[in-house]
């Protein structure tokens, strides 16, 4: 059952609507053919995430660093930031430090997951938006793997107003603050809800769960946590 979205935390008046709101109004201009799909498997040889992704309108191709991108904590409402990958993830609620690793896709349009045999590691889709760039950031997550429980065990503890600290290659700390946590099957995933382009700088943490099924050795849902940047400092 999908958890209900509590309200936007107020953002000191310099937006004029909430983050989820704007989402929802982009999807009609942004969204449409983007149908990511989010596929996991678990406790196998097979990867435990990959990303099915068909064509993407241009607002939400890959993006690349440009010159004309804002400087860090200036100049925008949002507190945007200009491109830059990240290295590690922080969320001491569920207690999780952890290093990244860059994910691409492939020919077949499938995201390798992060290696199923290290525990303490998440990828980053460095097609989309980096945390703290305007846009949506995918960030993905093994819940276990046959040597047991992995980096996001506990993402589906998470609640409204937990805060996700990601560091980046420039030396910049984006802060996020947890929006909500939403279990979705995956028969009925809602690519546009999660995967649509943003105008504002958002994360999406996103693992297995739900029930496991034994007969496809799959988990039935995904857990996926919306976040929105809430600050950000040099480390």
């Amino acid at each position: 059952m999908a958890i209900q979205r509590p309200p936007q935390p107020d953002r000191s008046g310099t937006e004029t609507a909430p983050p989820r709101a704007r989402l929802r109004l982009l999807w009609p201009v942004a969204a449409v053919g983007f149908g990511l799909v989010l596929i996991h498997q678990s406790l196998g040889a097979a990867p435990v995430t990959s990303l099915r992704q068909p064509d993407r309108p241009a607002a939400i191709a890959s993006r690349a660093p440009s010159a004309a991108q804002p400087e860090p904590s200036t100049g925008t409402d949002d507190g945007a930031l200009p491109r830059s990958a990240p290295t590690r993830i922080s969320i001491p609620e569920i207690s999780v430090d952890a290093p990244f690793t860059k994910l691409s896709l492939d020919a077949s349009g499938q995201l390798a997951p992060p290696p199923a045999d290290d525990t303490n590691l998440v990828g980053w889709y460095q097609g989309g938006a980096a945390p703290g760039e305007r846009g949506a950031s995918i960030v993905v997550g093994h819940v276990d793997t046959t040597t047991g429980p992995a980096v996001f065990v506990g993402l589906d503890a998470l609640k409204a107003g937990d805060h996700v600290d990601i560091t980046r290659e420039d030396g910049i700390v984006a802060r996020f603050a947890v929006d909500a946590v939403d279990t979705f099957s995956k028969a009925s995933f809602p690519d546009d809800e999660v995967y649509a382009d943003t105008p504002t700088p958002e994360l999406r943490l996103i693992t297995c769960g739900g029930t496991f099924n034994r007969t496809s050795k799959d988990y039935e849902s995904n857990v996926v946590v919306f976040a929105h940047l809430e600050s950000s400092s040099q480390s």
